[in-house]
């Protein structure tokens, strides 16, 4: 019996969204955006646009932060720079492409790892006839979100 409250406890916190007012607020931005400028334009289009949408709706929002990496405890030289790091706490990393890729999801998914956040929203501008997002959930407990990036990571090739 107790495995099984175990279990429930396990799918009540599995159905819980991980920030979901702010992602909410994050994605209701990008909607505007899209609604404005369509499709098809270059990501830096986007991400200048984003930028100024973010700012008139109030999300904070630092843009293509650049942020330290490390291996086996040593500081590298290489930094990377995702789009955007919202409220401190989530991911946003847009794309203009016409359709999104494993390859995106797990570049997503390495920001995520590199930052030890918990959420990674990807946006896709460019694909028709809507704005195309996904929520990538990192939680330490649960791996299963992280499946694409370590199943499919061999064949994911160089990203």
């Amino acid at each position: 019996m107790p495995a099984n409250n175990a279990n429930k406890d396990e799918l009540k916190e599995m159905a819980e969204i991980v920030f979901k007012d702010e992602s909410f607020r994050i994605i209701g931005a990008c909607f505007e955006v899209y609604n404005n400028k369509g499709f098809g334009f270059t990501e830096p289009l986007y991400q200048e646009c984003l930028q100024h949408e973010l700012t008139l709706q109030g999300i904070p929002f630092v843009a293509q932060p650049e942020l330290p990496m490390t291996y086996k405890g040593l500081t590298l030289v290489q930094k990377f720079r995702p789009d955007f790091i919202c409220y401190g706490k989530i991911v946003l990393e847009i794309k203009s492409v016409s359709a999104l890729t494993d390859a995106h999801r797990a570049q997503t998914l390495n920001y995520l790892h590199a930052t030890e956040f918990d959420l990674g929203l990807l946006v896709n501008f460019g694909q028709f006839p809507k704005l195309v997002h996904e929520r990538l959930a990192c939680n330490r407990k649960n791996t299963a979100a992280r499946s694409i990036y370590e199943v499919r990571g061999g064949q994911l090739g160089n990203i």
